[in-house]
């Protein structure tokens, strides 16, 4: 059984930095896609981030301030965040997937991805 397991969230000032990490089990992350969303509170959840053989790939608002990336050895993801905003604020979910190439298109559709984390709360103060 494939399990996710986020840490890395917490409270952060307004310009701070976090770095969420996705521990994996039962799943090696080499074989597929990894992904990252958020959820803000009554908003629908969004894509954030995802890697795959086929590269990296971004929202717009996560553009020059996260970076994911993967170490296989340890079978975990991470999602660096920098120049954090407010608006930030989010349940932040990584999930994977079998799809080990793929575009933007198919990577942000949350349909695509079969396991998900609990997630892990992140409050970027004003």
């Amino acid at each position: 059984q494939v399990q996710l397991v986020e840490s890395g969230g917490g409270l952060v000032q307004a310009g701070g930095s976090l770095t969420l990490s996705c521990a994996a089990s039962g799943r090696t992350f080499s074989s597929g896609a990894m992904g990252w969303f958020r959820q803000a509170p009554g908003q629908e959840r969004e894509f954030v981030a995802a890697i795959s053989w086929s590269g990296t790939y971004y929202t717009d608002s996560a553009k020059g301030r996260f970076t994911i990336s993967r170490d296989n050895a340890k079978n975990t993801g991470y999602l660096q965040m920098n120049s954090l905003k407010p608006e930030y604020t989010a349940v932040y979910y990584c999930a994977t997937t079998r799809v080990i190439w793929a575009s933007m298109a198919i990577l942000k559709d949350g349909n695509e991805y079969d396991y998900w984390g609990q997630g892990t709360q992140v409050t970027v103060s004003s």
